[in-house]
């Protein structure tokens, strides 16, 4: 297969599992299990990938497995979260829903479908290694791997020390600063940005290697400006108040740096 025709194939696999989930969040009545099948959609890109691979085994697996074990380990994480509290759908999706109103399930699918399309366009990289013919890995690409198992021991650790947090029932309500929390607002979302990062990295050096990079930067933007640390700093400061504001004064709010004395 072609370039164009696998990134094609790949934008109309992410769209079938769209279309199935947005048909169960209408059954179930919550529409934030998106966030799960976001997740899982990027390794079914990779094995997409990898089953119709025209470069070197090892550029398939230098894809793949990366991929498919930070999507799936999200993937779990998100579905474990989202299942503890099912009936109570995430605070985005509620804004969200008053924002749609009457049209409702039509504004959901569109939406739906353009996490679809973000799929495809974040997974520039793996696009660009494709057809990667280089038998052994560079330095760069190597650096590469490393980047991306840090974000994701980073990310894995900063989301237990929160869930950890979390299942106290005196901490209901109270502000977690504990471990990376009290480097960083958002650890969890300074490692994802990290692993993409790793990602680009692992393009490094083939054609068109230099727009590898649009998907780290696409994931900064959003996460620091869109969807990410505007709309949860928005619920803490509304749930958690006078308390939270003093958490911001002394943390970072996305690169993890010592704490500032009160």
């Amino acid at each position: 297969m072609s370039v164009l025709e696998i990134v094609l194939a790949a934008l109309l696999l992410c769209q079938a599992t769209m279309t199935l989930t947005w048909l169960i969040a209408n059954r179930i009545d919550n529409y934030s299990i998106v966030d799960i099948t976001w997740s899982v959609n990027f390794p079914l890109i990779a094995l997409l990938l990898a089953a119709n691979y025209v470069g070197s085994e090892f550029s398939s697996a230098v894809m793949a497995l990366p991929v498919t074990i930070w999507g799936l380990r999200l993937g779990y994480h998100l579905y474990v979260r989202i299942r503890s509290h099912i009936e109570v759908e995430d605070g985005r999706y509620i804004a969200l829903r008053q924002e749609y109103g009457a049209r409702l399930k039509g504004r959901f699918y569109r939406f739906y479908t353009m996490q679809s399309v973000s799929n495809v366009l974040l997974a520039i990289p793996f696009f660009i290694q494709y057809a990667n013919p280089q038998p052994h890995p560079s330095s760069i690409q190597i650096a590469g791997v490393v980047i991306w198992l840090i974000g994701t021991l980073g990310e894995s650790i900063a989301d237990k020390q929160l869930a950890d947090f979390k299942s106290e029932p005196h901490n209901k309500g109270k502000v977690c600063n504990a471990g990376l929390w009290g480097w960083s607002r958002h650890p969890n979302y300074f490692f994802e940005f990290t692993i993409w990062i790793g990602f680009a990295l692992t393009a490094y050096g083939l054609p068109y290697w230099p727009l590898a990079f649009l998907s780290p930067l696409i994931i900064w933007l959003l996460l620091l400006f869109v969807t990410g640390v505007p709309l949860n700093e928005k619920q803490n400061l509304e749930s958690k108040g006078e308390a939270y504001r003093r958490y911001q004064e002394q943390t970072s709010k996305f690169f993890p740096l010592p704490p500032k004395r009160k």
